[in-house]
């Protein structure tokens, strides 16, 4: 183990059309790991991700289980390679799911049902068209906050992800959304931009999901993770298991708090991080959230090469 290395894994908006293709030509471990969950979901996900149609790979309940299982493939390679085990694991919002079945807490077969769960249930808290999100950047985060108060109006509007420094999203009702789009720009955002999504992820207008998501979560077979996990609602450790099962329910209708997390990681000298799973989202942004954070990637054979002699 390296008390430097921590592991990152990525949520939504990171999938695209042939990810991990290249990669999956040379392993037959990372096919491998999309027919398991193939199996746990009852349809050809390798397929979905590498053909398409793009629009249903980008439909939240087949997005959340592809995510996950490009991570845990990439994860699988890593230790079949003999990569370096993580002092820590963290993931971005659905990022932390995958998180946990790295620390073995919970298997990939269960992680997928229960991210396509997730995903249904998000889906179902609120219509198309209702909710909305957006990235406001260049303001300050208490800036965003009291934007999202003054223009609510009884409606639901708030900052949901604190990304980096300068970058946070809201999420919440259609309208109050635009209103605070409108206030982050007269407060001096640089920019102030609607997001396509259709689900506003991690505000209160997803309390009912969590509420519904808590059977699907308790029913499951779960064991202490083996690798420190770092929570997005409160960018720390849980002390049990029923704390992190208790934080995974709270995700759905709380904050991201991702500069926290990755801070905190710095904090405990884990300042090497590996983004693990397609893209590079988490790249971009950790290396504005603390100081000395080094972030290597794996989705394509030359950058997981890169990343394995760098952390020999």
């Amino acid at each position: 183990m390296s008390a430097s290395l921590a592991f990152v894994f990525p949520g939504q908006g990171s999938q695209a059309l042939g990810m991990l293709a290249a990669l999956g030509a040379q392993h037959t471990g990372v096919v491998d790991t999309f027919q398991e969950a193939s199996d746990a979901l009852g349809y050809d996900l390798w397929a979905l991700c590498q053909r398409g149609p793009a629009e249903l790979l980008n439909q939240t309940d087949k997005t959340q289980p592809a995510i996950l299982t490009a991570s845990v493939a990439l994860w699988r390679l890593w230790k079949a390679e003999g990569g370096v085990r993580p002092a820590y694991v963290a993931g971005h919002s659905l990022g932390e799911y995958s998180a946990l079945v790295a620390a073995g807490s919970i298997g990939l077969a269960d992680a997928v049902r229960l991210v396509q769960r997730r995903g249904e249930l998000m889906q179902e808290a609120v219509p198309a068209g209702q909710g909305g999100m957006a990235a406001i950047l260049g303001l300050e985060d208490n800036d965003v906050i009291a934007a999202c108060k003054e223009v609510a109006n009884g409606e639901v509007v708030s900052a949901v992800n604190f990304n980096s420094p300068g970058q946070v999203v809201i999420a919440g009702s259609a309208s109050a959304v635009a209103r605070a789009i409108d206030a982050c720009k007269a407060k001096g955002a640089k920019r102030a931009l609607a997001l396509p999504v259709s689900v506003p992820s991690h505000c209160a207008l997803m309390k009912p999901a969590a509420e519904k998501f808590a059977a699907a979560v308790q029913g499951l077979s779960w064991a202490p993770p083996a690798i420190p996990v770092v929570q997005n609602v409160t960018a720390q450790v849980a002390g049990n298991l029923d704390d992190l099962k208790q934080n995974l329910l709270a995700q759905l209708y709380m904050p991201v708090r991702w500069v926290e997390s990755v801070a905190w990681l710095a904090q405990q000298g884990a300042t090497q991080l590996v983004e693990c799973g397609p893209g590079k989202v988490l790249a971009g942004l950790n290396k504005r959230c603390a100081e000395g954070v080094n972030t290597f990637n794996l989705d394509t054979p030359d950058a997981f090469a890169a990343a394995r002699a760098a952390l020999a």
